[in-house]
């Protein structure tokens, strides 16, 4: 029986329940990668899980909603969330059960792995592309996400050693990102650099002594992009990364930042600059100034 076809059950009252604990279970890494599923938690993350869900099924995919389970406030507020995949009504006692969260918003989905292959990816001549590099703090990593769907980026990679992105806290700090482009995970740093090349993908690793400023690349893409015939180049600017092409921006760990092999290969390496006293960027805001940078000279 497919999901949209299972009637309605019975309310959940008991939070000890055997059903119960497997859904709890997902919070931890060895069951989501034995049942290759994950927990989406909120009303937001919900809503665009079944609207996923609704869009493969209508192109003749499979669906990546398992269940779903609301409190009976949840379903009277949202009652579109019972139309795409029939619900499980439980009680606030046994929600909280279920949840990785200290205060659950009424509304839970189990949901597939979703994660795309690096091949699909380059199938579709990306142009814009964040990539995190063994990130392994679950908030920054749901941030760079949610800057990477807020910039209009084509995918999101997350190489081996990175969080795992449906950790819990991961998938909260999307705010439903996660089901809204396509993400690569456990790619290994060398091979993600050969693809590229291969794609004439130009690789701009964030790095806070770069060579480039990245207000220096993005005056140059405005300047070519309001009087493009009056330019000419010098040796300097030949050299200089267009913000126009297709780019994939490395982001490094929080602690060590990028590996001195990944800049010594990456195109270019590019600081942000500073204009305070702090001492350094949070990675997500980094990634989030680089990721708009580069969305605005694409589409100048």
């Amino acid at each position: 029986m497919n999901t949209s076809e299972r009637p309605q059950a019975q309310l959940l009252t008991n939070p000890r329940s055997d059903r119960v604990r497997e859904v709890a279970k997902l919070a931890g890494r060895s069951a989501r990668q034995r049942q290759e599923s994950f927990l989406a938690e909120g009303p937001q993350a919900v809503r665009e899980a079944l609207r996923l869900h609704e869009a493969r099924r209508l192109a003749g995919g499979a669906g990546v909603v398992e269940d779903v389970y609301l409190t009976a406030e949840t379903l009277a507020r949202y009652p579109e969330f019972g139309a795409v995949v029939p619900p499980r009504m439980v009680t606030a006692e046994v929600l909280a059960a279920m949840s990785s969260t200290v205060t659950p918003q009424g509304a839970l989905a189990v949901c597939r792995f979703i994660d795309s292959s690096l091949a699909s990816v380059l199938e579709r001549s990306p142009r814009l592309i964040a990539v995190l590099v063994e990130v392994r703090d679950p908030g920054n990593a749901g941030t760079i996400l949610r800057a990477a769907d807020s910039a209009g980026a084509d995918a999101v990679v997350l190489t081996s050693g990175s969080v795992d992105v449906y950790n819990p806290k991961t998938v909260r700090s999307t705010v439903g990102s996660l089901f809204h482009l396509p993400v690569v995970v456990g790619v290994d740093t060398r091979d993600l650099l050969t693809a590229l090349a291969g794609r004439s993908v130009t690789v701009l690793a964030a790095d806070g002594y770069g060579d480039w400023n990245l207000d220096e690349l993005q005056d140059a893409s405005a300047a070519r992009r309001l009087a493009p015939s009056s330019l000419s180049v010098n040796e300097q600017d030949a050299r200089k990364p267009l913000l126009e092409a297709p780019t994939a921006w490395f982001f490094g760990n929080e602690a060590q930042g990028l590996a001195p092999e990944v800049l010594e290969a990456a195109g270019h390496r590019v600081s942000v600059p500073i204009y305070g006293s702090a001492e350094s960027l949070n990675v997500g805001t980094a990634a989030t100034v680089c990721l708009y940078a580069s969305a605005r000279a694409q589409r100048g």
